[in-house]
């Protein structure tokens, strides 16, 4: 490939990241000014700019209490999760080799769900809800993970069996969970959080949950060269040099905080790490150096206008799954229908 024919497409992979951070500044303008409240975009910035640097703010205790209290921590949220589960998306599909693998799909979000129904079941505060859905998480992925060792066969393909076990097994955990629990007060709570929702998001949560999706989210920019290796299949990756059980050991390490500090925010969200990681691939490529930082900034986009949308669509506020898998189904559609003189 000629050296002009990198720059133009260096060139063209800077330009759609530059529209793709201009819409993201242009989606938080929109999320603050719009809901049930409306406010200004001079107000709201006003209000952004004071708070930002210590100063007296001149509003109403109503408008800073929106702005600052309710919009601004499920923007950040929003975006964060989106980034947070798109990138795990895609780095689990390139080194499962598989464009169908989701970020749940080793148990970890069913893990978080069983993790903060019991909290809910046990009538515990939102940040013990938070945190039981970050263990459940991770002791659902460390069951996951011990399988293939029990069976003394670390393939990938054992690996996502172990997963759909797992996930099918605390999915009936929380259908019982479900059964036991009071039908009036916690019942509904467990099947609201289930359905994902930023409602709920303060910004002492995010203090400590944004560096926790920021860490594994910046290794796995840095290994994304190592993520394009270990896509090429083990034999490959071996060749060039790649330890491949520690590489994609620390892949799904990293690919696994995200998913379960997603759902310790949110709750189960789902389509979002499997279509955003899609589309992004469709307009950058398959090349992980261009596609997990496109993927970020997509889905941080992605989820921030869907969240944005369910505040403001009908009377009452509706769960983001339902609407991320309403615009998931029509992607897969369109996605199918596309592709399907090469599907055999």
């Amino acid at each position: 490939m000629s050296t002009g024919k990198i720059a133009n497409g260096r060139g063209k992979i800077a330009l759609l990241m530059g529209l793709l951070v201009a819409g993201l500044l242009c989606g938080v303008v929109l999320a603050v000014c719009v809901g049930k409240y409306p406010v200004t975009p001079k107000e709201s910035l006003r209000i952004l700019i004071n708070a930002t640097f210590q100063q007296p703010i001149e509003a109403s205790d109503m408008t800073i209490n929106v702005v600052l209290g309710l919009r601004i921590p499920r923007i950040l949220a929003s975006v964060f999760v989106g980034a947070a589960l798109s990138v795990a998306g895609a780095a689990y599909q390139g080194i499962f080799q598989n464009p169908l693998v989701s970020p749940d799909f080793l148990g970890v979000s069913s893990g978080a769900c069983v993790g903060a129904a019991l909290a809910i079941l046990m009538s515990l505060t939102t940040v013990f809800i938070s945190l039981f859905a970050f263990i459940g998480g991770i002791l659902a992925f460390m069951l996951t993970i011990s399988l293939p060792a029990l069976l003394r066969n670390r393939s990938n393909t054992v690996l996502v069996l172990a997963g759909i076990i797992v996930g099918s097994a605390l999915s009936s955990l929380l259908g019982f969970i479900k059964y036991t629990a009071d039908p009036d007060t916690q019942l509904a709570s467990i099947t609201y959080w289930t359905m994902g929702s930023f409602a709920y998001v303060s910004l002492r949560d995010l203090a400590f949950l944004i560096p926790l999706l920021l860490v594994p989210m910046t290794i796995l920019v840095l290994m994304a060269w190592w993520i394009d290796v270990l896509s090429m299949g083990e034999e490959e990756a071996r060749t060039l040099g790649a330890d491949v059980t520690k590489m994609r050991g620390i892949v799904i390490l990293c690919s696994t905080l995200l998913t379960a500090g997603s759902v310790c925010i949110a709750g189960t969200i789902s389509w979002v790490g499997l279509i955003v990681p899609h589309f992004a691939r469709m307009v950058v490529g398959s090349g992980n150096r261009r596609l997990i930082p496109f993927a970020a900034l997509l889905g941080g986009l992605f989820m921030l206008l869907v969240d944005t949308l369910t505040r403001v669509i009908g009377v009452s506020e509706m769960p983001v799954s339902i609407m991320t898998g309403v615009l998931g189904s029509f992607f897969f559609y369109w996605l199918i229908w596309r592709q399907r003189d090469r599907i055999r």
